[in-house]
């Protein structure tokens, strides 16, 4: 089948029909069969055998026609990947496209966002093809494929016993599904498969009566609440039921579920199981404590980003917890990797997996990656209040595109990752880890024609009927909101108090019927969806109190779960939409409702905190903190004209059916080839993979670690004397040293003295000074003059430069080293310094390296002249070689296996970190040596500081935080240094994910 339906998707949808043909057993057939001919030249949707079938009431083929030709009588669309839409016109003004074939719209072209621009016009009214889309683009090498990974999977999950499983509708996120559902179906070019947890799975005891007999107890039927829990007699508990230690599911129940997943003919599934590793094995897999993988994205980060702080606490629970967060970002990246082919697409949703897109980074460096946000992100000043900002920041930065619901979030997410991770960034996208990160907006829409055929059907038209004639005479206000403290249910009921209060002229003529759905998200804090609830029905109490009478109460509230049928029928009835979020997403309410009061044209108040406010512009606006002007806005929108209630609705039905989540899904994937295209050769170097290396590291019986000093161990400060290590470097050092298997080097341009003053004390370190010209061997207290026989006499000629230099630029000064002259300009105006320093370097260049055997090196706010022969790449070849030979350091080891392992002595780990242009000669001599001799997959070479760096190593990391971080986790110990201490909260995390379990 799966072939199939790649040979269909290639082919025109006239094709389509006619190959389905003798397939077909309904009525229709003779109709198809009989139109095929003499409509082939008509467009698929204006073809009889279509016109004629109804399927929506009130669609005509007048419908279509008028359509076509308002979209005919506008200015062209914008182009594929351009928002100036103004260049489509200069397109046609010189001449009609060649369409012809694919090829020809690639010459003349100047860059592939051209040629994918050209191909948007081409397919004006047509549907693409993958033929189409990688000829466009043929760098890319596209699969096809696209997988999208989203927290939970489409269905809910119920298991019995007996190996059955009951697929069920899963609330929340319909657009989102829709769009899956799209992007599966023959209506696009893309093979799509989903990659989600199970969620929650849900265990059905099996009856062991026949479904006809009444059972003689209820007892042993769980409550649907704690409410409903059975009432003892006479003093006496029920009996309790034994303990189960969470749900087992045998292995060959997990690939029923599995297959039944993968073949769903809506949406394509791959199941991902949450447990630990120590509650799986081959014979199956124990759940316990379901609910813990989100509790971190719903207790911490959810809040955050709807600007909801929590008070401080200890952080014991947040650190098991961040941990999960972790494990389950990092099973979701092992997966995709599973099932992941060059060329596929990957999307990544929402903020359970804000890890993710840097984990596929750093596993594939080429990897198409793009992440989209459907909640709000917050400013910079909530995110700081975040202990993880750094890390979430890092993970989102590892897509290629990062995709929000309006400009103000995008704006947020680009100023926070200057204002905290300091990357250069603007309005549309953060320059990191040397490639671009776009930063793009791309509201959500719905499924107009789904929510019109289920609005319009027999069964909600009855119930429209009822709710009519139930509210008879009575203007009906509807809301229909989540039970969370974002949503604004309890500001609503306060305007709707307010209104009555200052119009006592609509009481009892209007009616608020409010549905507030149980909240989803396990939000932690101070409030709790109970505290939630007891404040909307004492407000609720309240008001009908006031208000009303025995035969009348203003306020209608339903806290349940409403039907589809119900509920659309209830946006069909409203004579007002009201929408009061304090802050929100995409809310599809709003959208809902436009679509549903397409004949009824019923105002719909929205706030301006919501996602839709950007979008919907023709709605009325409110601030729902302002229930003054809420008040007067609904006595607005009650006595609003005919005619500007049909203007109003008129604008916002255009708007949302011609934005659904089609059109929305198409623009972001159409968006990312385009960022793909334009930035194909940029180099990106991912964020160091951490659980890589500890893995590594712990396999590893024979290590060598280089560190830089300056802005690896310690920060960049103005003065150079300054820059003395702390405490913590001092003893993670310490520790990472005492390990007989590990060999620990400090390479640094530092004169001996420094190093010796600052770290000699460390008798198991060994030191590299000035560049490699003096090294210390560790348990050796002498040192060895590496540049001894080197002629010096360069040396007067550069001091005659600097001092000129130095005299010129207040704030200079000169290093001198027995082996290099340094001309340091930290402390003077950075303007005047940067500029004199390009110039010294132009002067250096012209005299001293034409004449003497001399490199001048660019540091950070310095230059510094040096022998050629001396670098740190020559002293990292000689360390490899020496202890690839030398196996003396090592400790003997009891066990023989052990020693037998390492008779050849070769080295298992390299873990290589530096900052500036200095250390890339460590690099690259490491990478020439890589393969050779040390494994490269053992060799971990580490750049610190700037993201937009062009480097050598194969890794990244932000600053020497982090540097002292990763030896911290290497060496076990927490953060004073000390072994008998905690881990931090980001190294358990990293444990965590290794072991495949948070370690007590």
């Amino acid at each position: 089948m799966a072939e199939f339906k790649q040979e269909a998707k290639l082919n025109t949808t006239s094709d389509v029909v006619k190959e389905t043909e003798p397939m077909s057993s309904t009525p229709l057939e003779s109709v198809i069969k009989s139109d095929s001919d003499d409509s082939s030249d008509l467009p698929p949707h204006e073809r009889s055998a279509v016109t004629r079938v109804p399927v929506t009431p009130g669609i005509q083929p007048s419908t279509y026609s008028s359509q076509a030709n308002i979209r005919s009588a506008e200015t062209p669309s914008p182009s594929y990947f351009n928002q100036n839409g103004s260049n489509v016109s200069k397109e046609s003004a010189t001449g009609p496209l060649d369409v012809s074939s694919p090829s020809n719209l690639v010459q003349g072209a100047s860059s592939d966002r051209e040629v994918l621009r050209r191909m948007s016009i081409s397919l004006s009214g047509r549907r693409e093809s993958i033929t189409e889309i990688k000829a466009a683009a043929p760098d890319l090498a596209l699969s096809g494929n696209i997988i999208s990974a989203t927290f939970t999977t489409p269905h809910s999950l119920k298991y019995h016993k007996s190996g059955n499983w009951e697929l069920g509708y899963r609330r929340g996120q319909s657009a989102l599904f829709d769009a899956f559902s799209y992007l599966s179906s023959d209506e696009t070019p893309w093979n799509h498969t989903v990659v989600a947890w199970t969620g929650e799975i849900e265990s059905l005891a099996e009856s062991l009566s026949p479904s006809n007999v009444i059972p003689d107890t209820t007892s042993n039927i769980p409550g649907l609440n704690h409410l409903s829990a059975p009432i003892p007699l006479d003093g006496e508990a029920p009996p309790t039921p034994p303990e189960v230690d969470g749900l087992w599911i045998p292995q060959e129940h997990q690939a029923k579920l599995e297959q039944l997943l993968s073949h769903d003919k809506r949406i394509k599934t791959v199941p991902v199981w949450l447990a630990d590793d120590t509650e799986t094995s081959d014979d199956g897999i124990r759940l316990n404590d379901q609910g813990r993988w989100r509790r971190y994205a719903e207790h911490t980060i959810y809040p955050l980003f709807h600007y909801k702080q929590h008070e401080p606490n200890d952080g014991r629970s947040e650190r098991i917890e961040w941990a999960d967060y972790f494990r389950t970002n990092l099973k979701f990246a092992n997966k995709i990797i599973e099932i992941y082919k060059p060329g596929d697409i990957v999307v990544i949703h929402d903020y359970y997996l804000l890890l993710l897109p840097s984990m596929l980074r750093q596993r594939m460096p080429n990897m198409y990656i793009s992440f989209f946000l459907h909640c709000p992100f917050p400013s910079s000043e909530f995110l700081r209040c975040l202990p993880r900002r750094k890390e979430v920041l890092e993970g989102m930065l590892g897509a290629n595109l990062v995709g929000f619901q309006s400009y103000s979030y995008s704006r947020h997410f680009a100023s926070c990752c200057t204002r905290i991770l300091d990357f250069p960034s603007d309005s549309v996208g953060v320059d990191a880890y040397g490639t671009r990160v776009e930063v793009g907006v791309f509201p959500i829409g719905i499924d107009v024609t789904k929510v019109e055929q289920m609005a319009w059907s027999k069964q909600v038209s009855d119930m429209y009927d009822a709710l009519k004639g139930l509210y008879k005479d009575k203007q009906i206000i509807v809301g229909r909101d989540r039970l969370d403290s974002v949503r604004g249910v309890a500001q609503k009921l306060m305007a709707f108090e307010r209104f009555l209060e200052l119009y006592p002229e609509w009481r009892e003529k209007v009616v608020l019927v409010q549905v507030t759905s149980p909240n989803t998200i396990e939000e932690g804090g101070e409030e709790p969806e109970n505290k939630v609830a007891s404040r909307v029905s004492e407000l609720v109490t309240r008001i009908n109190g006031t208000y009303g009478s025995l035969g009348f109460s203003p306020v209608q509230h339903y806290p349940q779960y409403l039907s589809p049928e119900e509920y659309f029928a209830l946006l069909r009835a409203a004579d007002i939409g009201l929408i009061t979020s304090v802050r929100d997403g995409m809310n599809t309410t709003s959208l809902e409702y436009v679509v549903c009061q397409r004949d009824t044209h019923g105002p719909l108040i929205l706030s301006e905190f919501s996602g839709t406010a950007g979008s919907l512009r023709d709605a009325i606006h409110i601030n729902p903190w302002d229930l003054t002007d809420v008040a007067h806005q609904i006595n607005n929108a009650l006595t609003m004209s005919a005619e500007k209630r049909q203007s109003m609705q008129s604008s916002l039905y255009k708007h949302v059916t011609t934005q659904n989540v089609q059109s929305w899904i198409a623009k972001f994937l159409r968006k990312l080839v385009g960022t793909l295209a334009s930035n194909k050769n940029a180099n990106v170097t991912p964020l160091l993979d951490r659980t890589l290396m500890l893995k590594q590291y712990r396999q590893a019986s024979k290590r060598l670690f280089m560190f830089d000093y300056d802005g690896t161990l310690t920060p960049i400060v103005r003065d150079p004397q300054a820059a003395v290590p702390s405490e913590r470097v001092i003893q993670t050092l310490k520790a990472l040293a005492a390990d007989h298997r590990n060999a620990v080097w400090i390479i640094s341009g530092r004169d001996q003295d420094f190093l010796q003053q600052h770290l000699g004390h460390i008798s198991e370190l060994g030191f590299s000074a000035e560049h490699g010209s003096f090294i210390r061997h560790p348990g050796h207290d002498t040192w060895e003059n590496l540049a001894e026989k080197l002629d010096m006499s360069w040396q007067a000629d550069v001091v005659e430069i600097f001092q000129k230099y130095t005299d010129r630029v207040p704030g200079s000064f000169i290093e001198r080293k027995r082996c290099a002259l340094t001309w340091h300009y930290r402390q003077a105006d950075p303007e005047q310094g940067l500029h004199s320093s390009q110039t010294l370097y132009k002067e250096l260049e012209a005299t001293v390296v034409q004449k003497w055997d001399v490199d001048v090196m660019k540091g950070k706010a310095n230059l510094e002249v040096r022998p050629t022969f001396i670098n740190k790449g020559e002293i990292a070849k000689r360390l490899i070689n020496d202890y690839n030979s030398d196996i003396a350091h090592i400790a003997p080891s009891g066990n023989d296996s052990q020693g037998e392992k390492d008779k050849d002595g070769k080295l298992e780990f390299v873990l290589c970190m530096g900052d500036d242009f200095t250390d890339e000669d460590m690099f690259r001599a490491l990478n020439g040596l890589s393969g050779t001799q040390v494994e490269t997959d053992h060799v971990f070479t580490v750049t610190i500081g700037a993201s937009t760096k062009v480097t050598l190593a194969k890794w990244h990391m932000l600053e020497p935080l982090d540097v002292v971080e990763a030896i911290a986790l290497l060496a076990g110990v927490g953060l004073s240094g000390e072994a008998h201490e905690q881990l931090s909260q980001v190294n358990l995390a990293t444990v965590a994910g290794l072991e495949g379990h948070v370690p007590q």
